[in-house]
């Protein structure tokens, strides 16, 4: 347990660090925009480790529920873990952050120290990981769009166009399934059952805030959305 632990802390150190060198660099711009280039870092490469994970090295998570947590996933989830600890506390300094984001956060963390500390189910938790994740880049993406002044173009239209599709086919669709064949299983411990079953709730209530900015750009308005409640 305790190279975890030290796996963990270098992560969060690292983090921290990428964080105050892009302060350094972007001396000009806003504390929230090195944090935005930071968790959108993250996020790509969150999403591409998590995605190898799932779809090479393995195990697959819907017949494997349970399983023996492998060293690939141990360095994938205590990379993310390290990177939640750090935009949590970032989150709650500078204030900037509703209860739905600070709850998902919170979850994403007591989830993951679960599992390392169990030594199990990793396979699980990097399905849930790597479609929440997916999303993020193009979240980011278009945060940077709006404060450069390009988000009313092609590209920004694109951009929520294709956050809205795989947000509710990844992670509303193929993140139901996961809920349900986890908690269907019996090799899966009730609380992580429980904290992955908090975690779908709490994408619902990011489904409810992407329902309401579709449907008021279909009366033809142009707002954004909210980047407090949404940043992942």
């Amino acid at each position: 347990m305790l190279p975890i632990v030290l796996e963990v802390t270098c992560s969060f150190v690292t983090w921290l660090c990428l964080y105050s060198c892009f302060c350094r660099w972007n001396r000009q711009r806003s504390y929230k925009w090195s944090c935005r280039l930071v968790t959108l870092l993250h996020g790509l490469l969150v999403t591409f480790l998590s995605g190898y994970v799932l779809f090479v090295d393995g195990p697959w998570p819907l017949t494997h529920a349970g399983a023996p947590n492998t060293s690939l996933q141990i360095h994938v989830l205590s990379l993310t873990l390290g990177y939640f600890i750090f935009d949590l506390g970032w989150c709650l300094y500078f204030q900037t952050e509703g209860n739905l984001m600070l709850l998902h956060h919170t979850l994403s963390i007591c989830g993951m120290i679960l599992v390392l500390g169990l030594g199990k189910s990793a396979t699980e938790v990097n399905a849930v990981v790597f479609v929440s994740e997916i999303t993020n880049p193009l979240l980011q993406t278009r945060w940077f769009l709006r404060e450069m002044g390009s988000y009313h173009t092609f590209l920004g239209k694109a951009v929520d166009f294709f956050f809205v599709l795989l947000f509710l086919l990844l992670r509303i669709g193929a993140g139901a399934w996961i809920v349900y064949r986890m908690v269907m299983s019996p090799e899966l411990n009730w609380l992580l059952k429980a904290g992955v079953l908090a975690m779908y709730v709490v994408s619902l209530g990011f489904m409810i805030e992407i329902c309401h900015f579709v449907r008021r750009k279909m009366w033809k308005k142009t707002p954004s959305l909210d980047s407090q409640s949404l940043q992942e």
